[in-house]
């Protein structure tokens, strides 16, 4: 049995969880989600918290206890608090803006990089080279973040590029440090 699995989900109070079948809802002061839990594991609901447990002692439902478990907590942490992702952008006039329903990256192309926000997910910047971006559910919002991030990955010579807060960029050593190997 999987150690995060074991483990119940907490509801805290403010929050409305249902479950039929495999689907699992919840609704909470952020909004309504659902997540549907993969088959041979069940959910339910005892006193105020909720409880996941594989139907068999099958391999393959064992390495998916803990995943069901995590996605139902998400879940409930959604509803509640939400998740947030941070961006930093490094380098010499790089910067962002919110121009409507697109984010707005200038990042040293010909032309800026125009990202259209999707529904569910919250983008602001904060200042013109830190973006935020929030929403309830937990997988869209590390979507969008490593897709913004994709448009200028941390280079490793100068470390220039979009990088999540706290994100450590490993440094190389360019030609000029390696010295002069040759004739």
């Amino acid at each position: 049995m999987s150690r995060v699995g074991k483990m119940p989900v907490q509801i805290p109070s403010g929050v409305t969880v249902k479950i039929s079948g495999s689907q699992v809802s919840a609704e909470g002061p952020r909004g309504e989600l659902s997540t549907v839990i993969p088959r041979g594991i069940s959910a339910g609901i005892e006193k105020d918290s909720i409880v996941i447990v594989p139907d068999s002692k099958d391999p393959k439902l064992r390495a998916l206890h803990g995943t069901a478990r995590a996605l139902v907590s998400n879940l409930v942490v959604g509803v509640t608090d939400g998740f947030r992702k941070v961006l930093e952008i490094v380098g010499t006039g790089y910067r962002a803006q919110i121009e409507g329903k697109k984010l707005v990256l200038t990042i040293g192309f010909a032309r800026p990089v125009e990202y259209p926000i999707p529904d569910g997910v919250k983008i602001s910047v904060e200042s013109p080279t830190r973006i935020v971006v929030e929403g309830i559910d937990k997988i869209a919002v590390g979507q969008v973040a490593s897709e913004i991030r994709a448009f200028k990955k941390p280079e490793p010579y100068k470390g220039k590029g979009i990088r999540y807060e706290g994100e450590y960029v490993r440094k190389k050593a360019g030609k000029a440090a390696v010295g002069a190997a040759g004739a």
